[in-house]
Order: C-alpha cells, then sequence, then structure tokens
C-alpha cells in the first residue's frame, strides 16, 4: 500500500483506500489473521481479492493450521460495523439461503442447479480498534462484465437465454421466500469455480434486497422518495425509480440486462446523470415495446423472444406473482428458433460457440466405426419423430453430418449462421438445407472463375454437393413423405442452380 514521506523521505502515514464508489474504506485485515464465526468455527484469511462498495474480500481456508492458498474454496466478506449493506445481506442469507432450504426448493422444482449462493458462517472480528463484520462464501469465479468487457460488450443470443433462464430461477426462488433482488446486473452474476462448474451462474450482492410482502400481505405500489432509483440505474425498474420494489421489477431489471447483452446498448444510457430523465424514457419505451426494439435495433430485426419477453413483463400489475416458466419458455423457444440447441451450455464469444460445434461433429466423427459414403445405399430407417429442436440428432445422422461437413470444409463451402457463429448443422431443417444450398450457390457464383472452365462441371459440383447434404440429413426411405421430402430438395437445389448465370 502506498505510504505517504516526510521531507526527509521516510515512511509516515498511510494514504486512505476507497471504494469505486468514493466510500472510505479501513485498512487491509492482516493475512493469516484467524476469523472465528457464530458457530465457532475458524477460518484463515488469505489475501484480499477485491473491493466492494463498502467493504472487501479475502480468500478463505477452514484448515486454521495451513497457509491459504490461492486455490481456497471459500472467500470472506469483510465490512466495518459502522457500514450497514453487509448486515442487511447477512440476515437474508441467514433466513434464505441455508443449504437445506436450497436443496429442498431444487427437489420441489426439480432443478439440477440453482444458482443461490449457500450461507456457510458469520461473525465479527476486531483489528486495531477497529470492529468488522464478516460473512463466509462459496468462492465463486470471475463476473460475468469482465467476459462483457473482452466480448466487445455483448454475448451471443443463446448465452444470453440461458443466462436468462438460471436468473429466472433464482429470482423465483428469493421471491418465493418474499424477498426481491433490486440490482441484478452482469457484475452480480459470477460463474462457477473450478472444472466442471463453467456452465453455472450464481447472484450475488443481496445489500439491496428487501422484502416485498408484510404480514403475509403485499405491499402497496406508493412512492417512498427515500429509497427512489435504488440499484444501478441504467437497470433500475420503473417502480424502483420511485421507491416500490416488486417481483415484476426483478423481471424488468432482468429484461434491460438481457438487451443490452444482445444489442450492446439500451437507448437511455448518454444521460445516465439524470435520473428522472431515465425513469420517463423507460416507462416510455415499457408502453411500447416495438418502439423500444426499433430503437435498439434501427432497421433491423430484433432477435427472437426479447420483445415478447418485454411484452409479458410490461403486462404484469404491481402484485401479481411473475409465470417464471412461460418466461423461461419464451427464451427457450427463441433459441431453438434461432437454430441453437437449449442444452445449457455457456460460450461467451461467437468464435466458441463456432470451434465447440466444430470440435464436437469431429468428436462424433472419430467415434464412427466406418466411413460414409454419400452414394451408398443406407439402410432402412424408421421415419423420424417430430423433434422439438433441443435434443441432439441420432449418433448415426451425426456421424453422416462428420463426414460431410469434412467434405464440404475441404472444398470452402461450410455454411454458418453469420450473426451468431453457429453451424447450422448442429440442429438443422429442411428450410436450413435450402439456405445451406442457396448460399453455397452463391458462394461459388461469386468466385472469379476460369473462362474456359466448363459450367455445367461446375453447376454439376454445386448440385452433387447440395444432394449428398440432402441425401445425409434426410431419412433415405424412397417411399413415404421423408422420401418426397428429400427428392423435393435435390429438385429444388437442382432447379437454383440451373438459374445460375455463371
Amino acid at each position: 500500500m502506498a505510504k505517504i514521506r516526510n521531507s526527509a523521505g521516510k515512511k509516515d502515514t498511510k494514504l486512505p483506500r476507497f471504494a469505486p464508489n468514493g466510500h472510505r474504506l479501513p485498512d487491509q485485515l492482516p493475512k493469516g489473521a484467524t476469523l472465528t464465526d457464530v458457530t465457532k468455527r475458524q477460518w484463515r484469511l488469505g489475501p484480499s481479492i477485491g473491493v466492494g462498495g463498502f467493504g472487501e474480500i479475502y480468500l478463505a481456508s477452514d484448515d486454521i493450521k495451513k497457509r491459504t492458498c490461492t486455490d481456497a474454496r471459500f472467500v470472506i466478506k469483510v465490512e466495518p460495523h459502522t457500514n450497514g449493506p453487509l448486515f442487511s445481506e447477512m440476515h437474508f442469507y441467514h433466513r434464505v439461503a441455508k443449504s437445506e432450504q436450497i436443496e429442498e426448493w431444487m427437489q420441489k422444482k426439480k432443478l439440477k442447479f440453482l444458482g443461490m449462493p449457500k450461507f456457510i458462517g458469520s461473525g465479527s472480528y476486531e483489528h486495531k480498534g477497529v470492529k468488522y463484520r464478516f460473512m463466509v462464501m462459496e468462492r465463486f469465479n470471475e463476473d460475468l462484465q469482465k467476459l462483457l468487457d473482452r466480448n466487445n460488450k455483448v454475448f451471443p443470443l443463446k448465452t444470453v437465454y440461458t443466462i436468462g433462464k438460471l436468473v429466472l430461477d433464482i429470482l423465483e426462488y428469493i421471491h418465493s421466500h418474499g424477498y426481491i433482488h433490486a440490482d441484478v446486473k452482469a457484475s452480480n452474476l459470477l460463474t462457477g469455480y473450478g472444472h466442471g462448474r463453467e456452465n453455472e451462474v450464481y447472484l450475488i450482492d443481496f445489500g439491496l434486497a428487501c422484502r416485498y410482502v408484510t404480514n403475509g400481505l403485499h405491499k402497496e405500489l406508493k412512492e417512498d422518495r427515500r429509497k427512489a432509483h435504488d440499484g444501478t440505474i441504467e437497470f433500475t425498474s420503473r417502480d424502483a425509480h420511485i421507491g416500490a420494489h416488486s417481483r415484476r421489477g426483478d423481471l424488468e431489471v432482468l429484461g434491460y440486462n438481457m438487451l443490452q447483452w444482445l444489442c450492446g446498448r439500451l437507448p437511455w444510457e448518454d444521460n445516465l446523470k439524470d435520473q428522472e430523465s431515465v425513469s420517463r424514457q423507460k416507462s416510455m419505451y415499457m408502453s411500447n415495446i416495438s418502439s423500444l426494439m426499433k430503437s435498439c435495433y434501427q432497421k433491423k430485426a430484433p432477435p427472437r423472444g426479447i420483445a415478447e419477453y418485454f411484452t409479458y413483463v410490461a403486462g404484469l400489475t404491481f402484485e401479481e406473482e411473475p409465470d417464471y416458466k412461460h418466461c423461461k419458455n419464451i427464451l427457450s423457444a427463441a433459441m431453438k428458433a434461432s437454430g441453437f440447441i437449449d442444452d445449457g451450455i455457456l460460450l461467451y464469444t461467437s468464435n466458441e460457440i463456432k470451434q465447440t460445434s466444430q470440435k464436437g461433429i469431429k468428436r462424433l466423427a472419430e467415434r464412427g466405426s466406418c466411413s460414409f459414403s454419400p452414394q451408398a445405399k443406407s439402410k432402412r430407417l424408421n421415419p423420424p419423430p417430430e423433434s422439438n429442436g433441443a435434443s441432439p440428432l441420432p449418433q448415426r445422422k451425426l456421424r453422416r453430418v462428420a463426414s460431410a461437413t469434412q467434405s464440404m470444409q475441404s472444398s470452402g463451402l461450410e455454411h454458418s449462421n453469420s450473426s451468431n457463429g453457429f453451424s447450422v448443422l448442429e440442429n438443422p431443417t429442411p428450410a436450413m438445407l435450402l439456405v445451406m444450398q442457396r448460399n453455397m450457390a452463391r458462394q461459388m457464383q461469386a468466385t472469379q472463375l476460369n473462362k474456359n472452365e466448363d459450367k455445367n462441371g461446375v453447376k454439376r459440383t454445386i448440385f452433387e454437393n447440395v444432394k449428398n447434404v440432402a441425401d445425409i440429413l434426410v431419412a433415405s426411405k424412397k417411399k413415404g413423405r421423408w422420401g418426397k421430402l428429400q427428392n423435393g430438395i435435390k429438385t429444388r437445389a437442382w432447379k437454383e442452380v440451373k438459374a445460375l448465370h455463371i
């Protein structure tokens, strides 16, 4: 820590430390100090790993005999007793976040995962005459804001909606206990720490959490200027702008986050210092969702799902319990309609999605026991069942897709959705096949062809590539609707190719 030096060059007094919000911070606690919580469980303090609005976060270990290493599984959040946020947060965790409560809820809702941090311990500690309160928490990885900053402030649609579904599960849980969060944002969403937990997202910082019920009754919609504009101004809900908090407000805050992650910027971000102006703009846009989409996307069409989500939230009354399942279904359906698999995997860049897609197909190809020839007569298959778009294709089809994909890559004819960087081969439909066919033809048309090259041969090459994909991805029965579908795709492909002016 920096120190002030006197005229003789000797160290004198320490410079004061300040949190990002301007609040003065106390001195750091000594590394290796032992803290005892209210249950008499002891914790050994490690190095500081971060500073919050009113305090500091340290690595911690429950093995006090050994030095706390950088791979410690716990952290301790410390604030002076004179501060209020950690006091409120500790009481929230004690009432809502016990391990048995979370596990019971997960069983009731049949959830495999819930990103609600568990309460581990709390207590008080005194250092140099200053009394501190502390809370022990699970350790998490980096927050989503850091990932956003590394990815030009946006996430792929699949990742945005997957995170949205995870947060909806957390909000439903805390709402069921009579609380609202009021400050959902990327910096308060942390990924899981350790191998195998990359697809976990946890909601933290319940310093603004408050009850929306009193004696079992929902609080009235009443303006409270003391609490007006609580939260983070760009995401604050319309209710919170007047000091009222509600369940619909939490869903609105989540919606603003998802919209920003998708388009990179919210319409009112140019004037965040004028809280009343921001509040008026939100009220205007939430009364006309199409104008909100137009402001964010100009002449482009907005991604599927986001307008429908906002329309639902805008229609909720102040005291109404949200239909969390319906909101999750909106996001799931939008993912599938956009060509993604709703598998819960979080990939934060378009390149990651593309690379993972290619690796997955490569692994499937390596598992195959024999190579596939597009012209070979395939075994008789039963007509495939109708797919909801969420499940991967059967293994046999995926092996065939892998073989065809490798052939297409070598010809420079691989096609991917340019807006998301996601390979359509992961979730193909007949409509996608036609899109692939047209794009492959356009690529060949745009290529500088040798004037002496056989034009009919070029057309035949394009058609063969399209026909091979159709052979692979459509059931090979010669009779019935699947055979007709296959032949229809080939016929349309050849007509399109013959129409090319090359």
